[in-house]
């Protein structure tokens, strides 16, 4: 929605100023709850607009028909009197609850973090005697943050230009656990950049469309991480700092110019990125416009046969898709800056998982992907926290959450400030366990993610449910298979639609301007999508959920509830098949970028008739026109041959994983078996 622009009310049906008052059955005076005659003029942000009715844009957009009433004073009507002034108290208690717990944030994947070296070494402690992580994270800090600075002696003057400024300690905890301590510049406190300052990574999606492609051409792959990335960057910036008791006694109260791009720093990310790059560029590689962290050169096998090396940038993080991995990393990025020698190899650990190549059943090679150490350790944490407070986690948990609970309801006393922090936390650890490929809980997450900013005692109960199940279920593997996927093409029909409305534009799909020239072998795309109608039992909002693949490799998944109240099933399927096409047709356009073929068009399964109907029957008419946008969309892909859709029967329909909560059976063991190997295999 881009915003509310207008209203109309029926004089005939609304209920005067002069009625607002009643008297109830039990004889209290109370403001009257009508919101009869009463519609608002809503603008979409395809430029469409549509007149919906007060009751539907109370219940799915309150704050902003709060603002709208009281912006065109309407809100002392009978319509508004009742509930705007409870919306308001409520968004501001919400916004205050969240303000004060970004202040108290005080864990990370459920490890309490240090406020202070002295408050590190007391958690050191805690642990054990001979628990030295944040002491030794301390150490190696302040060694690496000397060749940042040029200490200047008392005779020396600061050069002209340069600013003073300050920093401090700060403590965090990496994806596999590390501790990790940075000496960071207070950035805050200085003065705004005139140029951009934003620094990217690579996307998740682009990490699994790159290992796919490396399984389908038989290409190699290896990683490396840069050392101390951030300090081998020249800074942009001009500043210098006055040295505090932790950079030694012999530099007390010395000043230090600042050379190097240092954490804290406003332009910091942005310089170490530029200086990669530049790097990237002068080894002959170029940036993908669709993923800017995702760098290709074209290459030869030793076959002869054409395909691309990849580079794929996680800030400090390189993973190399080629024949020739080692020379790229030692000979290529290796030249320029300084590589952990350790991490230089075949892939095992990345962004928090195992990585391993094996062979398949019919003899083709495939990368595994595996959250299993990282969701065991992050259970142990969780342990450790309920045994502070004499709590375990629930002892059975055949699924995420129980099958009959529904977060919307849940009256539960609300969590206090520390509370909600490790709340916030937990969330954190659960959407990044998603992200690893346990798409068998992106459903539940989701759920649970949408009361992050008002929590409950019953949320955080669930959530330990989840950790819960995964501590039951933490072998699971994700397989990225090249294998060709099997389609019965019979489904996927193409009709003749140059007698339609779009016939000028039969089996012309937009190609994107300068993309590379497509090498090596190429994917089908198959997605999958369902909707759960009126999910939210509070709201009435259904809930979109989509599950996409490349060849039999799955790279991406969504569980999201839908913007807007759908009538009826019809238009809540239609709205999820419209955001899974708009997902492909990115997708595509992705892949062109990348310079990987695309084998014919995007195959799409659903399993609403109507949906279908309407989606590929050039004929076939819109009967209810609130859904025009979603149908002249997915239609125009359809035409174009970008993309086509089929039945499939809701037990073969993947996608209902992400929708619904389903009890623990056949049925969900049997979605979660088609896209994770292994997870019901030792529990």
């Amino acid at each position: 929605m881009a915003g509310i622009i207008d209203y109309v009310k029926d004089e005939s049906v609304n209920v005067p100023k002069s009625d607002r008052w009643v008297i109830t059955k039990r004889g209290v005076r109370g403001l009257r709850k009508s919101m009869a005659g009463w519609k608002l003029l809503v603008q979409w942000k395809d430029g469409s607009k549509t007149w919906i009715p007060l009751k539907d844009m109370k219940e799915s957009h309150p704050v902003e028909m709060t603002k709208f009433a009281i912006a065109k004073r309407i809100h002392d009507e009978v319509a508004f009197a009742y509930w705007v002034p409870y919306t308001l108290k409520k968004r501001d208690a919400i916004i205050s609850a969240v303000k004060y717990r970004a202040r108290k944030t005080s864990h990370k994947f459920g490890i309490k973090l240090p406020t202070s070296v002295k408050h590190a070494y007391e958690l050191d402690a805690a642990i054990g005697p001979d628990c030295t992580l944040w002491r030794e994270a301390i150490k190696k800090e302040m060694h690496n943050v000397g060749i940042v600075l040029q200490i200047l002696d008392d005779s020396e003057s600061t050069p002209p230009g340069w600013v003073k400024a300050t920093g401090h300690l700060v403590f965090d905890i990496k994806i596999d656990m590390t501790r990790k301590a940075r000496w960071v510049l207070d950035g805050h406190k200085t003065a705004k950049p005139v140029h951009s300052t934003y620094a990217g990574v690579v996307s998740r999606e682009s990490v699994r469309i790159a290992l796919t492609y490396a399984a389908l051409n038989q290409l190699d792959v290896m990683a490396a991480d840069i050392r101390n990335a951030y300090l081998q960057a020249p800074s942009s910036e001009k500043h210098f700092i006055v040295c505090g008791p932790e950079f030694g006694l012999e530099n007390l109260g010395n000043r230090a110019l600042i050379k190097r791009a240092l954490y804290g720093g406003k332009s910091a990310g942005r310089d170490f990125c530029n200086h990669l790059r530049s790097c990237m560029v002068h080894l002959g590689f170029l940036p993908c416009p669709a993923d800017p962290d995702v760098w290709l050169r074209p290459a030869l096998k030793a076959d002869g046969t054409s395909c691309y090396e990849y580079v794929l940038l996680y800030t400090d993080d390189v993973l190399v898709v080629s024949e020739n991995c080692e020379t790229i990393l030692r000979d290529g990025i290796g030249k320029y800056f300084d590589l952990k020698e350790s991490s230089i190899g075949p892939l095992d650990i990345y962004l928090g998982g195992k990585l391993s190549k094996v062979t398949l059943e019919n003899g083709v090679h495939a990368w595994l992907f595996s959250s299993s150490k990282y969701v065991q350790e992050s259970v142990k944490n969780i342990e450790r926290y309920l045994k502070s407070k004499d709590m375990v986690l629930p002892k059975k948990a055949k699924t995420p959450i129980r099958t009959t609970y529904r977060p919307e309801l849940d009256v539960s006393p609300k969590l206090t400030g520390s509370q909600c922090s490790y709340y916030q936390s937990l969330i954190g650890v659960l959407r990044w366990i998603v992200e690893l490929g346990r798409v068998d809980i992106c459903l539940e997450t989701s759920m649970l993610l949408s009361h992050l900013a008002l929590p409950r005692q019953g949320h955080l109960e669930q959530l330990f449910h989840i950790f819960a199940y995964l501590k039951k279920h933490h072998n699971a593997v994700m397989v990225f298979d090249p294998s060709d996927p099997v389609i019965q093409e019979s489904d996927f029909e193409k009709r003749d639609w140059t007698t339609s409305e779009f016939g000028h534009l039969v089996d012309l799909e937009p190609l994107p301007p300068k993309m590379p020239t497509p090498r090596g072998m190429g994917f089908k795309i198959v997605a999958k999508a369902d909707a759960d109608h009126a999910g939210d039992t509070v709201t009435r909002r259904s809930r979109t959920g989509f599950i996409v693949y490349l060849n039999c490799s799955p790279v991406y998944w969504l569980s999201k509830k839908q913007s807007s109240v759908e009538s009826s099933s019809f238009g809540s399927e239609f709205v999820a098949m419209k955001v899974c096409c708009e997902y492909l047709r990115g997708l595509r356009y992705k892949l062109h970028m990348m310079g990987i073929p695309i084998d014919g068009c995007s195959h799409i399964y659903g399993d609403n008739q109507s949906v279908l109907s309407n989606t590929s029957v050039p004929e076939s008419m819109l009967k209810k026109k609130s859904q025009s946008t979603a149908y002249h969309y997915i239609r125009e892909g359809v035409s174009r041959d970008e993309r086509r859709t089929a039945y499939v029967n809701t037990n073969q329909n993947e996608a209902d994983l992400l929708t619904k909560i389903l009890p623990s059976g056949d049925k969900r063991k049997g979605y979660v078996r088609n896209i994770l190997h292994y997870i019901f295999d030792y529990s």
